[in-house]
């Protein structure tokens, strides 16, 4: 995966977890919500249309992975799944465990309140738990 970098941005704001086969498997750091960001290693990648078929296949199997370790770690109402990149140019797929009672409920996570970042102890305990899952 030569030349693949990680967006400033997206590593600011996100904790890496794990490499998959396509995708760089990183925490976003707000403890409101159980948030999985999926990015392609992939050099200048920004949409999803450029992804070869293969990738794009490899890509949907992450995406539900990411799904089933959230859902089994944390029994959400419902799963988001989005790849917007406004901000952030570089290709990326958010998974979100959401909650009736989330912070942003039922309207989308993006630009509701003020990021909280993990604390220590509970971020280690839950990469741990995560990382068992998707072992």
């Amino acid at each position: 995966m030569t030349g693949f970098q990680l967006s400033p941005r997206l590593a600011a704001d996100s904790i890496f977890l794990v490499d998959w086969p396509l995708c760089q498997v990183r925490l976003m750091d707000d403890a409101r919500f159980p948030w999985l960001i999926l990015v392609p290693r992939r050099d200048g990648l920004e949409e999803w249309t450029e992804l070869s078929p293969e990738d794009q296949s490899v890509l949907s199997i992450e995406i539900a992975r990411a799904g089933r370790g959230l859902a089994q770690r944390f029994s959400p109402r419902k799963l988001n799944v989005g790849a917007l990149g406004n901000i952030v140019r570089q290709m990326h797929v958010h998974v979100i465990a959401r909650f009736e009672s989330d912070a942003a409920w039922p309207g989308p996570v993006w630009g509701q309140g003020v990021r909280a970042p993990y604390e220590e102890e509970p971020r280690e305990r839950l990469t741990a738990d995560l990382l068992r899952l998707f072992s």
